[in-house]
């Protein structure tokens, strides 16, 4: 059978979680054609995969429109709006399927495709509901979904859940965990290199992985190191999507709780693999349910032991708690406690990680996840008129 042909769509020049998955999707990328809102680090990437990228002209308003305010706020970006949009519906007739792979994407998508009537799927990467998203916008894109989207690919129960939560038709998800491909331990620096290399103290050394926003909790881990005297801290990311008053705050507080130097913040780094076996835990502290979480799957790969909050996907990737160990959200001295726990048990890390490599092998592997949507894809391609 042959495979139909994609136009893939995504709104953020910069390169997050779920432009990681589209990477992912796309590494062997030769023939395949992307629409992008704008030129950036994804379009770069993009185009080293040998993917033919289409930026529009007018898509660098478009950061103004939160996906947690009012859409009022976007009625003075209306001509931008719509010059996407026809700059779509021209590119639209020829391919046989629309990819979208955000939120901004799939609504533009869906108006563009309609008067074509190219099937379209939704990448849906976040879960939908009202800590994240404003209501009238949580209405319009689930509104779109029933009546545009041919599938909702989702990468957990979580996501799948809140969109049916919302209003979301069931008969429309798939789930699709994200996949990643794990780099082999021979090209990998040797840990204690690396913490030469950083500069880091002796001792235990813990990581959070991601970019620095308040529901991603990198403040209630600074909380628990206060109580974790000869314990350092790395924070690997940065502010991407405005919130450099936390990035901020953030190394404030380290000063407030007398912890600043032995916490070490590398901003957006490309070794993340080679970091996460550099540390002896991965914290991943998000106080607000996560869609799914990569940092969590990137760490099993490493062989690095996992502390995770107890909400979202993540007890579902750590097969709940057996391959990783599960704390309340916000709680830093429950953080605390599990982090002095496995310094404290290596045995017990060491069997947390065995389980958590095997599984990582079963189900989060970027080959594993790109059949899955290439197959949804092929699909959707049979059943389109």
């Amino acid at each position: 059978m042959k495979m139909p042909s994609v136009l893939f769509t995504s709104h953020s020049p910069a390169i997050s979680g779920a432009e990681v998955v589209l990477l992912e999707l796309l590494e062997q990328g030769a023939g395949a054609s992307a629409f992008v809102f704008q030129q950036g680090p994804l379009a770069d990437a993009l185009t080293a995969r040998g993917v033919s990228v289409t930026a529009s002209r007018w898509g660098g308003r478009l950061g103004a429109v939160k996906r947690d305010r009012s859409l009022l706020r976007a009625l003075p970006l209306a001509w931008p709006i719509a010059a996407i949009v026809v700059e779509l519906a021209r590119l639209v007739p020829r391919y046989d399927i629309v990819y979208a792979n955000s939120q901004k994407a799939f609504i533009l998508s869906a108006i563009a495709t309609a008067v074509s009537k190219r099937p379209l799927i939704w990448h849906l990467h976040d879960i939908p509901d009202r800590s994240h998203f404003g209501a009238t916008q949580l209405k319009l894109q689930v509104g779109l979904a029933n009546r545009r989207a041919a599938r909702v690919v989702v990468p957990s129960r979580a996501v799948a859940d809140g969109f049916i939560a919302a209003g979301g038709r069931a008969d429309l998800v798939r789930i699709v965990p994200n996949g990643v491909t794990a780099s082999e331990a021979g090209d990998i620096a040797s840990g204690a290199a690396l913490r030469a290399m950083l500069g880091l103290r002796p001792g235990p050394v813990i990581g959070v992985f991601s970019r620095l926003a308040a529901w991603k909790g990198q403040h209630v881990v600074l909380r628990a190191l206060a109580t974790l005297p000869d314990v350092s801290l790395v924070i690997a990311g940065d502010a991407l999507f405005g919130e450099e008053a936390y990035a901020a705050h953030l190394k404030r507080l380290a000063e407030e709780l007398g912890v600043a130097d032995r916490v070490f913040f590398l901003g957006q780094r490309s070794d993340v693999a080679e970091l996460m076996r550099a540390v002896d835990i991965v914290v991943h502290p998000s106080t607000s349910p996560e869609p799914f979480g990569l940092t969590i799957v990137e760490s099993m790969f490493a062989g690095t032991p996992v502390v995770a909050t107890d909400i979202g996907a993540a007890p579902d990737i750590l097969d709940g708690g057996a391959a990783g160990t599960m704390v309340a959200p916000g709680d830093s001295d429950a953080l605390a406690d599990a982090i002095e726990h496995l310094l404290s048990h290596p045995a017990e890390r060491q069997a947390k990680t065995a389980l958590a490599l095997q599984r990582a092998r079963d189900h989060y592997t970027a080959k594993r996840m790109r059949s899955m949507i290439f197959g949804l894809i092929g699909g959707v391609g049979v059943e389109a008129p």
